[in-house]
C-alpha cells in the first residue's frame, strides 16, 4: 500500500452504505488507503459494493445494520474491530427522507420514525464508535446532518428536526472528546442527485425542474463531492477542525 495515501492502514465505517453519498464515501475510504466497513440494510447492495472493492484489492467487510438498533449498532463496531483491530473513521450517513406535510397533519408514527433513524441511529453510532476512539485516544467522526440541520423548510419539520438534532449531538460530543485525540464534525449536504432525491421527484415531472431552480450553482451535487468533503473532515488535513458544520450546498443556505 503506498503511504502517499491519506487513510493507508486506516479502518472507516460507513452506514448507509449501499447507495448515494454512503456508497461515494465507501469508495474515496477504500481509494485512500483505507480498509473499509460498509453498513446498511441492504445486505445484496453492500454486498455487491463490497465485492467490487475487493476484486480492486480493498479491504471491506460488510455488516447488516439498522443504526435504529442500538444491540445491531454494537454488533456493527464490535465486528469491525474483531476484523481490523481498530477504528479510526466512522461516517454516520445512514437516514431518511420524509413526505412534504403540513405540522398540524403530521403522523407521529412517522415523526418517531425519522427521529429513530436520523437522531437516534447517529446517536447510537457515535456512542459506540467512540467507546471504540476513547480506547484508542485517536480517530475522527462525521455525522451527515443535511442543509435541514441549518434552515427550516415548510412541510418538512420532522426531518429537519431530526437534523438540527444531529448536529446538536455533533457540537457537544466534540467538545467532550476534543482533548482527547478525537475529532467530531458534520457534513450537511445540499441536494445530491442520489437515489433518494430520484424516488422523490420519479413521481412528478415538475419536482426536479423545482429543485435545479433553488440551487443557485445551477445544478444538483454529486455523491462524491460530499465525499470529497468528508474524506477532508476526517483527516489529517483538518486537524484543528472540531464540531464544524460544513455546508456542501451550491449555494443553497446563502440564499
Amino acid at each position: 500500500m503506498s503511504m502517499s495515501k491519506s487513510f493507508a492502514d486506516k479502518v472507516a465505517l460507513v452506514t448507509g452504505a449501499g447507495a448515494g453519498m454512503g456508497l461515494a464515501t465507501v469508495r474515496a475510504f477504500a481509494h485512500e488507503g483505507a480498509a473499509v466497513v460498509l453498513a446498511d440494510t441492504d445486505e445484496d447492495a453492500i454486498r455487491q459494493a463490497a465485492d467490487d472493492l475487493t476484486a480492486q484489492g480493498h479491504r471491506a467487510l460488510t455488516v447488516v445494520c439498522d443504526v435504529a438498533v442500538e444491540s445491531e449498532v454494537a454488533d456493527l463496531v464490535k465486528q469491525t474491530v474483531d476484523a481490523f483491530g481498530r477504528l479510526d473513521a466512522a461516517y454516520n450517513n445512514a437516514g431518511v427522507q420524509t413526505l412534504n406535510v403540513e405540522t398540524a397533519d403530521a403522523d407521529g408514527a412517522e415523526f418517531d420514525r425519522v427521529q429513530a433513524i436520523n437522531l437516534r441511529g447517529v446517536w447510537n453510532c457515535m456512542k459506540y464508535e467512540l467507546r471504540q476512539m476513547r480506547e484508542q485516544a485517536s480517530g475522527a467522526i462525521v455525522n451527515c446532518a443535511s442543509i435541514g440541520g441549518l434552515i427550516g423548510i415548510a412541510g418538512l419539520a420532522p426531518y429537519h428536526a431530526s437534523k438540527h438534532g444531529v448536529l446538536g449531538m455533533t457540537k457537544s460530543a466534540a467538545l467532550e472528546y476534543a482533548a482527547r485525540g478525537i475529532r467530531i464534525n458534520a457534513v450537511c449536504p445540499g441536494i445530491i442527485n442520489t437515489p433518494m432525491v430520484e424516488r422523490m421527484t420519479a413521481t412528478d415531472p415538475d419536482a426536479m425542474d423545482a429543485l435545479l431552480a433553488q440551487e443557485p450553482i445551477g445544478r444538483l451535487g454529486r455523491p462524491e463531492e460530499i465525499a470529497e468533503a468528508v474524506l477532508w473532515l476526517a483527516s489529517d488535513k483538518a486537524s484543528f477542525v472540531i464540531g464544524h458544520a460544513l455546508a456542501v450546498d451550491g449555494g443553497y443556505t446563502i440564499q
